[in-house]
């Protein structure tokens, strides 16, 4: 039975007056979307107790530290202007780990968590397609079974929100908002992790995993296992968004902290370092603005949150994208939009003229790589040594390629997610809440949305300034007629050797 479906939710309080008085737990609250969310939360809910953050000493910086270094980001700038002090009265931090046994808290800090904790968002994950079995597990799978224990203890619990994947089944072309039979069971899984040593785990992995395409997807799947078998007796919703990306307007307009997905495209491009990728122009790149992202949290809870658990309940499953019922781009269109973007908004010091096509094709993908990715690198690099700098460019470069054969799993197939679930819950935000709450993609200005990606990733990543726009536009010309000049260079020099091809067999065969 679902808690939301047919619900009439006149006399549920509005999410605003939900939250008041609540006190929040948070996993993963320092990450891309755990800043959004904490930002959101203290933004639009300001009358919420407090905020609990899980931190862990990182980097040999303690757990203190990071809370305040996590203020300082340009993420809290609205925050610091329009609300200061709010982050310092209402969030507090939590040592402890959620890869360790009882998330590596302290008997005093559980304790206050079981007693005071209302909702918890559980948002901490490994999102690297290429750590270790044993570490994703560590993580992802044991980390949503110690969170599920601590809630278990929670004395007022009323919602646990768990942040999923929209891939965590991607063995089907069509995933709808439903718990689908899991790949292996995850009890036996974390044995396995624990009990094997690592060089024959990593050699049975690929076989373990079967038709998941890595660790990430594969943990996280089994990890919506580990909150399936709580129907009924937690107040549980998965949520599963899509690829993440900048924002569409909070905190501001093109926030970004990575270089995900498509915005990830067109700044590598825009720096002349991604010339080709090998996808299929016509795939349907799907995509979710963070903000809206961690406004369906917001509201998920709420709705959650406002209906008393009863046995028959199921989990819900929301799959956050825009596949199904909301038209995106394809990936040829991203690149397109992309080109105009970067002629209109240069980045800096860019390394080479910014452009790039994509291939359904292997093999022209491998020339355009050599021909664009790598013989330019190397021209760089060599100007580099000369100029007395140090040569960065191979290097770069050889990253972007590994990186793009992990991505290409996901770049080759289409998928459909149904979102059936996100349309229905936006339809039941009540309307004292829609300025702060309601989300729409429908009306989503591409150019005008990315555009703002791209300014959002000068600033805030490559701390760029938009007062040296000029100069960044001088450059690009420099940039593209050296282009064309090396361009001119290569082919030629292709053409000769076609025309010149027995004089070269007559010269290789007189040098052997």
């Amino acid at each position: 039975m679902s808690f939301l479906k047919d619900r009439d939710m006149d006399n549920a309080p509005s999410i605003y007056e939900y939250y008041k008085g609540k006190t929040i737990f948070i996993t993963g609250g320092s990450g891309f979307m755990g800043k959004v969310l904490v930002e959101k939360l203290l933004y639009s809910c300001s009358e919420l107790d407090r905020i609990y953050l899980l931190l862990r000493d990182k980097g040999g910086v303690n757990a203190e530290d990071r809370l305040a270094a996590m203020y300082s980001s340009k993420c809290f700038d609205r925050l610091r202007k329009e609300k200061p002090d709010i982050f310092q009265k209402k969030v507090f931090f939590i040592a402890g780990d959620c890869s360790e046994l009882g998330l590596g808290i302290g008997a005093d800090d559980r304790t206050l968590i079981v007693n005071r904790t209302n909702i918890i968002f559980h948002v901490a994950a490994s999102v690297r397609f290429y750590d270790s079995l044993k570490k994703a597990a560590k993580l992802n799978l044991r980390g949503t079974r110690e969170i599920v224990e601590l809630a278990k203890e929670v004395r007022n619990l009323e919602a646990l929100i768990h942040v999923s994947t929209s891939y965590a089944n991607t063995n089907r072309e069509c995933i709808e908002e439903v718990i689908y039979p899991a790949f292996a069971d995850w009890r036996d899984t974390l044995e396995i992790c624990d009990n094997i040593d690592d060089n024959t785990l990593n050699i049975v992995t690929a076989k373990y995993l079967g038709e998941l395409p890595n660790t990430y997807t594969f943990t996280k799947q089994l990890a919506e296992h580990v909150m399936a078998e709580q129907k009924g007796k937690l107040p549980i919703v998965i949520m599963r968004p899509s690829i993440v990306i900048s924002s569409l307007n909070e905190p501001s307009v093109g926030w970004i902290e990575n270089l995900n997905g498509p915005v990830g495209m067109i700044i590598a491009s825009g720096k002349g370092i991604l010339r080709s990728l090998y996808t299929n122009p016509d795939l349907q790149a799907d995509y979710m603005p963070v903000d809206i992202c961690i406004k369906t949290f917001i509201a998920a809870a709420w709705a959650r949150g406002t209906q008393k658990l009863k046995p028959t309940d199921e989990i819900e499953v929301y799959n956050v994208s825009q596949s199904h019922k909301i038209k995106g781009l394809s990936m040829g269109e991203i690149v397109e939009v992309g080109k105009k973007i970067i002629h209109e908004i240069p980045l800096e010091g860019m390394l080479w003229y910014a452009g790039g096509s994509l291939t359904t094709s292997k093999f022209v993908y491998n020339m355009k790589v050599l021909l664009y990715h790598l013989l330019p690198a190397i021209l760089v690099d060599l100007v580099l040594r000369i100029t007395g700098n140090k040569p960065m460019m191979v290097k770069i470069q050889r990253r972007i390629y590994i990186g793009n054969l992990a991505v290409q799993y996901f770049v080759l197939q289409q998928w459909t997610f149904t979102n059936n679930n996100i349309v229905e819950l936006r339809e039941k935000i009540k309307e004292e809440d829609r300025d702060h709450f309601y989300y729409l993609m429908e009306t989503l200005d591409p150019y005008e949305f990315f555009k703002n990606a791209c300014i959002g990733g000068k600033e805030y990543i490559l701390n760029e300034k938009m007062e040296n726009l000029p100069k960044a536009k001088a450059h690009l010309k420099r940039m593209k007629l050296l282009d064309q000049v090396v361009t001119v260079a290569i082919r030629g020099y292709a053409l000769w050797f076609v025309a010149n091809i027995g004089f070269v067999r007559r010269f290789l065969e007189s040098l052997f």
